[in-house]
C-alpha cells in the first residue's frame, strides 16, 4: 500500500472514531436527544456541579446545564437541568426535586420524584419544587451528640453500680439496719415476730370495728333506742320528702312502664330491691328521649296496715329513682315519686301492689314537692317495716 493510501486511511479511521465519540458524548449530554428545562431552587446545593446526573425515579433522564447564585442575600441557588422529553408524561407540579449522593461518599446528582396522576405538565422553564438537601456536615454533628449522650449514660451507669457495691460492701460487713438484719438472726427474728403481732392486733381490731358496726346498726332499730337515733337525724322524712309530690301532673304519658312488686322487691313489706335489671328499659328511655317530667308511682295491695303500707309505697319509689339516676344518664331535676298506700292495681300480684313508671312529655308543668310534715320513720337505704315499729 503506498504511502498516500496510508495516509488516507489513518484519516479516515480518526475521523470515524471522532465521529463515534461526538455521538457518544451528544448521548450522555443530551447534545442531540429533544429536551425541555426546569429549574429548582436550594438554600444550599451541598456539592451539586454543573454536568450532573438527572435521575428520574432511579433512571438516568438529563443533566444539570448550569447553577446560579442568587443576586443578593436571601435568595436561593438557582439549578437548570435538561430533561428528555419522554419524562413529560411522569414529571408533573407536584413532582419534587431533592439532591442525593450515590452511596455514603459518592457524587451528588439531582433526583425528580414522579408527579401524581391528573396533576398539569410543566413547561419548558416552569420551577420544580425542592426540598433541602441532607448535608453529612449536619449528620455528623446529630451522631456526636448522640454520642455525647450515651457516654454521660455510661458514666452514671458505672457511677450508680459504684454506689451499688459500695451499699453491698456495707451490708455484707453488718454495718446499718439492713446489715444488721441480714447478719444478726436474732434480731431478725424478733423483728418479725414484732411484725407478726402487729399484724394479729390490726385484725382484731377491724373486727372489733366491724363488730361495733353491727351492734350500732341493730341498736338503731331496737325498740327501746330507736327514739334516740332518731333525734339525732338517722331517721327522718326528708329523704321521702326531697323528691316526692302530692298528685300527678295534668296531661297524659307519652311512655309508661309498668312492674308487679314482688317482680322489683325480696318481701312483701320491704323496698329492697331485686331483678334490677328489670328497670333498664324504662331508665333508657329516660336515657335517649326528651320529657318534661316523670314521675314514679308505687302503690300496695289492700292487706295490711294503712300507715305502713303508705311509708313503704314511699320508699319503694325512692328506691326505684334512686336506681335509674345512679344508672342512666338523664337530668333528674325533673324526675319525682308518689306513693299512694293502698290501690288496687291490674299489675298488682299477690296482694304486693305494682310500681308505674310515668313519663310526661316536653311542656308538661311540675307538681310542687311534698312538704316535711315531721319525722317519719324511713331511711335512705329502707329495711323491712316490721323492724320499724313504735
Amino acid at each position: 500500500m503506498s504511502r498516500v493510501a496510508r495516509l488516507g486511511a489513518f484519516i479516515v479511521a480518526t475521523l470515524a472514531i471522532l465521529a463515534v465519540g461526538v455521538f457518544i458524548i451528544g448521548s450522555k449530554q443530551y447534545l442531540f436527544t429533544s429536551t425541555y428545562q426546569l429549574k429548582a431552587r436550594f438554600d444550599n446545593v451541598a456539592g451539586l456541579d454543573a454536568g450532573a446526573d438527572v435521575r428520574v425515579g432511579g433512571v438516568h433522564s438529563g443533566t444539570v446545564r448550569s447553577i446560579s447564585l442568587p443576586h443578593q442575600p436571601g435568595e436561593k441557588v438557582t439549578v437548570l437541568v435538561d430533561l428528555d422529553k419522554s419524562t413529560h408524561e411522569i414529571v408533573k407540579q407536584d413532582s419534587v426535586a431533592s439532591i442525593e449522593t450515590e452511596g455514603l461518599l459518592g457524587n451528588q446528582y439531582l433526583a425528580i420524584s414522579f408527579g401524581s396522576s391528573g396533576k398539569p405538565d410543566l413547561r419548558d422553564g416552569d420551577i420544580v419544587p425542592s426540598q433541602p438537601p441532607l448535608q453529612m456536615s449536619d449528620l455528623l454533628q446529630k451522631m456526636s451528640g448522640i454520642l455525647d449522650t450515651s457516654q454521660q449514660a455510661i458514666r452514671n451507669a458505672t457511677g450508680a453500680a459504684e454506689h451499688l457495691d459500695s451499699i453491698s460492701a456495707k451490708i455484707d460487713g453488718g454495718r446499718g439496719t439492713v446489715g444488721a438484719l441480714v447478719n444478726d438472726r436474732q434480731l431478725y427474728s424478733n423483728l418479725s415476730q414484732t411484725t407478726s403481732a402487729l399484724h394479729d392486733t390490726m385484725v382484731h381490731a377491724q373486727a372489733g370495728v366491724t363488730d361495733f358496726q353491727e351492734n350500732m346498726e341493730a341498736l338503731k332499730h331496737n325498740f327501746l333506742l330507736r327514739g334516740y337515733f332518731k333525734n339525732r337525724g338517722y331517721e327522718d322524712s326528708a329523704e321521702l320528702a326531697k323528691n316526692a309530690v302530692e298528685r300527678l301532673p295534668q296531661g297524659t304519658p307519652m311512655k309508661e312502664f309498668t312492674y308487679p312488686a314482688m317482680q322489683l322487691f325480696d318481701k312483701r313489706d320491704s323496698a329492697k330491691l331485686k331483678n334490677q335489671k328489670s328497670l333498664n328499659a324504662a331508665g333508657q328511655f329516660l336515657a335517649t328521649n326528651e320529657f318534661g317530667c316523670a314521675v314514679v308511682v308505687v302503690s300496695a295491695g289492700l292487706g295490711g296496715d294503712t300507715q305502713k303500707d303508705l311509708v313503704l309505697t314511699g320508699a319503694r319509689a325512692m328506691v326505684v329513682r334512686g336506681y335509674l339516676v345512679d344508672n342512666f344518664g338523664f337530668d333528674d331535676s325533673q324526675f319525682r315519686i308518689l306513693g299512694t298506700g293502698k290501690q288496687t292495681d291490674e299489675a298488682s300480684d299477690a296482694g304486693w301492689g305494682a310500681v308505674r313508671i310515668l313519663i310526661y312529655p316536653v311542656g308538661t308543668g311540675i307538681v310542687p314537692n311534698l312538704p316535711v310534715r315531721g319525722p317519719v320513720a324511713t331511711t335512705p337505704k329502707p329495711q323491712p317495716l316490721g323492724a320499724r315499729e313504735n
